[in-house]
């Protein structure tokens, strides 16, 4: 499970997604955390002018579904297998609705424990440039009115990648999070829920790096 990445700086995602610089405190992001989300605009299609394809917003790492009665659940929703984000209850809305989002992320982290200790290890593109993080955003009106947006990172089996499956226990399954080719970008926010397990697909692992 990835609970532990590094968003880039607002001025470097402003210029890979096109989207208008925002604020932004910690790069380095836990759960609970609020970082950078990419999505579509909410109804851009009702527009009378054409507007920006694609908006940078701010949320809580780990999805807080509508039902939630406070925030404390996003502790535990933080990732989202993608094998079963039809199903479960704090995933399937924001699944179905196509509550689709990519996260930029220069980095991510998780423990190998090949040498019986969890050694944190930095993940990262091997070309050096952001990754693009799949992932499902949705939101929560708190008690007193206010609308607090939050993200949860897709992810799938690593069993077999050459690279993944050397973090995590040694008997614990292993996952990785869904890295997204640039090419798909547009294609993972605009597909239909049908096809959205067409993108859960492992990220090669000569194009990751390790530190």
């Amino acid at each position: 499970m990835c609970s532990h990445y590094e968003a880039p700086t607002p001025a470097q995602v402003a210029a890979e997604f096109g989207v208008k610089p925002y604020d932004q405190g910690k790069l380095d992001l836990w759960p609970t955390y609020f970082g950078p989300f990419i999505r579509r605009p909410e109804n851009a299609e009702a527009q009378d002018e054409p507007g920006p394809t694609l908006e940078c917003m701010t949320g809580s790492f780990g999805l807080i579904p509508g039902w939630a009665k406070d925030t404390k659940i996003a502790r535990r929703t933080f990732n989202c297998r993608s094998e079963t984000a039809a199903e479960k209850p704090s995933f399937r809305n924001a699944w179905k609705r196509c509550q689709r989002c990519i996260l930029p992320a220069s980095a991510f982290y998780e423990p190998d424990w090949r040498t019986g200790k969890a050694v944190p290890t930095r993940i990262f593109r091997a070309d050096g440039q952001t990754m693009g993080i799949a992932a499902l955003w949705d939101w929560w009106r708190s008690p007193a009115g206010e609308i607090i947006h939050s993200y949860s990172i897709l992810t799938i089996n690593a069993g077999n990648h050459e690279l993944m499956r050397n973090f995590h226990k040694p008997n614990d399954e292993k996952r990785m999070v869904v890295v997204l080719p640039k090419r798909l970008y547009t294609d993972w926010l605009d597909a239909p829920a049908s096809e959205a397990m067409d993108f859960m697909r492992q990220f090669p692992a000569d194009r990751l790096a390790t530190s």
